[in-house]
């Protein structure tokens, strides 16, 4: 086997493979050896011919190129291993011949990285302050969650709710043919036409009525746009939303029961203020990895950024099979082409490994480590916080042998890693490293935020969206 080897560039390699008869065989062996079991050969049990009769039969290029599936990807290995190159990231290959098989595979190596005068950037972060408005918006919620529908003996008025039985006719046509349906009339309310909603106002219950509705002239449905629809309603119910009074009585329906009021709006408080702050501390984690990748000066080989975007269209095409779509299915009703869609994606994919390498860099510089000690604590943690007092010793076990197991323990070390590096890093935008700036032994807390359970009502009437820090985990550093 011969090998060129192109060392041009400071972060990536170029390494050209010419395979001698002697390299291909085995690998033709073993494709003789799966053509063989897959097809019938006249004279021959299956699975028994000779060699020289399948290729005479398939022909040698046919075999080469079954070869070429596992012949290509574990020769280079061991070229990688006798050249002593270290990939950071998936080569490139192309194969260039057949006879004999050639080919050159553009290797990724590490990229280089300056982070410049990393530890004076700072960025501005605002205190977090709750209002009382917003205290009386998450009980309001809780209030609406807790309404019921009452019936109620007069004309309906927006905001009902009605059980309607409704046919509605266009040039004779049955376009609305709905029976004991909840429907709400509410001034935004354009179901089924517009202006429909409107003409309940005033109906009681066992109440009948018919009237004709002109469909506006800018309709989106076009056959519709212009044309009258002529109703006829039955009312069965008029039910109005009691809402709770917010009192003593109401904080103690809430969750698992509140003492009085105070304590719920207290609740409520605790509740926001820690949202408040997740969302400040991952709003200032965000603006300090932009500021840390604008200082960075960053020379990556283009194939780790076509290797990104790769896996940010393989993360979409696994959401969208969540959710029982395909890739070609979601780009035809976006109406867009695949070339457009990775195009759309690259700009994030570029910022997802500059923001990944300059944080494994970080930690690199700051000499920021996980110990076994570290696992093992939040390990513990994790047993704590997903056990109850009724939790059955089955489960406990199974549940102690899934986080004891390699697998859980390297995921653990690895989200660990990620948090301490960016604590390290908002200390550092902060100015709270300043009087230790020359004491890299000074680690940051690893203690995670405060978090609410599922369970919790109040968390879920105050939960809110805060943006996400830049995909930056160490799976993207995973290379090298």
């Amino acid at each position: 086997m011969r090998v060129t080897r192109d060392n041009a560039s400071p972060i990536e390699i170029t390494l050209s493979v010419e395979m001698e008869p002697e390299d291909e065989n085995p690998f033709l062996e073993r494709s003789y050896r799966r053509t063989v079991s897959r097809i019938n050969i006249p004279g021959f049990r299956r699975g028994k011919a000779p060699r020289h009769i399948v290729e005479s039969m398939v022909g040698r290029t046919a075999l080469l190129q079954e070869a070429l599936d596992f012949m290509v990807p574990e020769t280079l290995d061991k070229v990688l291993t006798d050249e002593e190159v270290s990939a950071f990231g998936e080569p490139s290959i192309e194969v260039t011949d057949l006879e004999p098989v050639s080919f050159t595979a553009t290797v990724p190596l590490e990229p280089t990285i300056d982070l410049g005068d990393y530890r004076s950037l700072r960025i501005d972060s605002e205190p977090v302050e709750i209002g009382e408005e917003q205290i009386d918006d998450v009980l309001s919620r809780l209030r609406e969650e807790q309404a019921v529908w009452e019936p109620v003996e007069r004309a309906a008025e927006y905001g009902d709710r009605l059980n309607l039985d409704v046919n509605g006719e266009i040039d004779g046509e049955l376009v609305v043919d709905d029976h004991d349906v909840e429907y709400v009339p509410n001034e935004d309310n354009v179901l089924p036409f517009p202006g429909f909603a409107s003409n309940l106002l005033g109906l009681a219950e066992d109440d009948e009525s018919e009237f004709t509705v002109t469909i506006p002239e800018d309709y989106p449905r076009e056959q519709y746009a212009g044309k009258d629809c002529q109703f006829k309603v039955s009312v069965l119910s008029v039910k109005e939303k009691n809402v709770p009074e917010l009192d003593d009585e109401f904080a103690k329906s809430v969750g698992d029961g509140f003492d009085d009021i105070e304590s719920l709006r207290s609740s409520v408080r605790e509740s926001l203020t820690n949202q408040a702050e997740a969302a400040a501390r991952n709003e200032l984690e965000q603006k300090s990895l932009e500021a840390l990748c604008e200082a960075a000066v960053v020379n990556a080989s283009q194939i780790l950024y076509e290797r990104e975007l790769e896996a940010m269209q393989a993360d979409r095409e696994r959401m969208l099979r969540q959710q029982g779509l395909d890739l070609p299915t979601y780009l035809r009703f976006m109406g867009k082409s695949t070339e457009e869609f990775l195009e759309e994606m690259r700009p994030n994919a570029e910022r997802r490994l500059v923001g990944g390498l300059v944080l494994r860099k970080l930690a690199e510089v700051e000499e920021i480590e996980v110990t076994d000690e570290d696992i093992q604590t939040e390990t513990e943690r994790l047993f704590e916080l997903s056990t109850g007092e009724d939790a059955e010793q089955e489960n406990l076990d199974n549940l102690r042998q899934f986080l004891d197991s390699q697998t859980t323990r390297d995921n653990i070390r690895s989200s660990l890693h990620s948090r301490l590096v960016l604590e390290r890093l908002t200390d550092i935008t902060q100015g709270k490293l300043d009087a230790t700036e020359d004491d890299p032994e000074s680690e940051p807390s690893s203690e995670p935020a405060a978090e609410a359970t599922d369970a919790d009502p109040v968390a879920d009437a105050t939960e809110t969206e805060a943006e996400p820090v830049a995909e930056a985990s160490e799976d993207n550093q995973a290379s090298a």
